[in-house]
């Protein structure tokens, strides 16, 4: 008999932390003050205030998010979670979505923005061609092993720290000062109120990711005492980050000339080190994006593997199954497979836009998660409980149905059309599920 291949246990609270860090930490930090002083004409107050915010909601859905993750402690994620909380269809569905359109689709955009940034120096002929051979060199790492792939997590995160760190102490030593960081708020001509949700959403995107964690607790050695210290840990020092690298930014070049700057940690390092020290950032910049495109496309392949061993998605039984490595590389080469046909779009904000819109609808459902098993399970062992229960999950709650609501009525019609089409590819999902069950029954 064959021997039968099963997930290796070998990962820590280094790895799964860095993969929080790598998979957020990606291009928003890099590319989104750009679009946040954009829609504050040129102000500071909104944008920091809405980087708070952001960070405040993102450590609500992580401590909401880490109960449920801990209390259902398997490889899949939010499929898993949504499956024996409500219902498998439901939990299908969430897991559809993730392997169609926001795997596929983030790592799509983020080989897009390396072959943008690459081109650059190469030409932009080039700019395709180099998207698809970066995600197909991670489409091969992956493929070698957990462990290889999580170690390069775990490398590209140090090296897109390095550089942050690197801006925000010379910032602050050699930045000018002076220049506003809290005040207007918004510029005159612009309403508070609408400014807020333009910037808020930029500001989740940047956050986006720190669940992908919850994908691989079925691979970690000790996931109850590790996976909500990744999570929780890893939004916190991301959130830490964030506000010290804007403030960093906005110490060296004013909110009313970031506006006109689509990369402004180059900018700012160019200001500080000179045309040397751009490159060196953008460098960073690259690394960075890389190991946010790895972060994907290992916790989206998990995603995957999880609904085959269900057998629930077509091509199942090949999906399943493990290579010598022990890693579902059939399932590593359909997102990485996926993202290649994304990455003709060439358009970085339209692929991480239909991801960020889609995930969230399961990402609210997942939170409401931890209500629903407290009530219908209160007698299940629960090593870790959402601090602040019932406010803290309500909150979370409520940032989901914000972020949904912002995109459905608040952002334009081309927000709009892009949301009404990612809920009718997720819905296609139904018939998917059902054809696969009735040729299962069929035997």
């Amino acid at each position: 008999m064959a021997e039968q291949r099963q997930l290796k246990k070998n990962l820590g609270w280094a790895t799964a932390t860095s993969i929080v860090v790598g998979c957020v930490i990606g291009a928003g930090v890099f590319f989104k003050p750009y679009a946040i002083y954009q829609a504050t004409g040129g102000a500071p107050g909104m944008g920091m205030l809405a980087w708070v915010v952001g960070g405040l909601m993102s450590i609500f859905g992580a401590l909401t998010f880490a109960e449920v993750a801990i209390l259902i402690p398997k490889t899949g994620g939010m499929v898993t979670y949504l499956s024996e909380a409500f219902d498998q269809r439901l939990g299908f569905l969430a897991g559809w979505m993730q392997v169609v359109i926001f795997y596929p689709a983030f790592l799509a955009g983020y080989g897009v923005k390396v072959g943008s940034e690459l081109s650059e120096w190469v030409g932009p002929q080039l700019a395709l061609p180099i998207a698809i051979c970066v995600i197909a060199a991670l489409v091969t790492v992956n493929a070698r092993g957990s462990r290889a792939a999580g170690g390069m997590q775990v490398v590209a995160t140090i090296c897109k720290l390095v550089p942050l760190f690197l801006l925000i102490v010379f910032g602050f030593l050699r930045g000018e000062g002076g220049h506003p960081i809290l005040t207007p708020l918004v510029a005159a001509d612009k309403s508070a109120g609408g400014v807020f949700g333009s910037t808020l959403l930029a500001v989740l995107f940047a956050f986006e990711g720190w669940t992908n964690v919850g994908t691989i607790a079925g691979e970690m050695r000790d996931p109850a005492r590790d996976l909500p210290r990744a999570i929780v840990g890893g939004v916190s020092i991301i959130m830490a980050v964030y506000l010290a690298i804007n403030v960093a930014y906005l110490w060296v070049i004013p909110a009313d000339q970031l506006m006109n700057l689509e990369s402004p940690a180059a900018a700012v390092a160019t200001v500080l080190f000179g045309q040397a020290g751009g490159t060196i950032i953008k460098v960073g910049i690259i690394i960075s994006v890389i190991g946010a495109g790895n972060g994907f496309l290992m916790s989206g392949s998990r995603v995957a593997y999880q609904l085959a061993e269900e057998g629930t998605l077509p091509a199942s039984a090949t999906l399943a199954q493990l290579n010598d490595r022990n890693v579902p590389a059939n399932s590593i080469v359909l997102i990485g497979t996926l993202a290649c046909l994304y990455s003709i779009v060439g358009n970085f904000d339209l692929l991480t836009d239909l991801g960020v819109f889609s995930c969230w609808v399961f990402y609210t459902l997942t939170f409401a998660c931890v209500i629903h098993l407290r009530r219908t399970h209160p007698e299940w062992e629960r090593t870790y409980r959402v601090p602040g229960y019932p406010v803290i999950p309500v909150l979370a709650i409520a940032s989901g149905l914000y972020v949904i609501a912002s995109q459905l009525f608040l952002s334009g019609t081309g927000a709009l059309l892009m949301s009404l089409a990612s809920v009718a590819i997720t819905l296609v999902g139904l018939p998917v599920y059902y054809a696969v069950r009735r040729r299962a029954a069929r035997g």
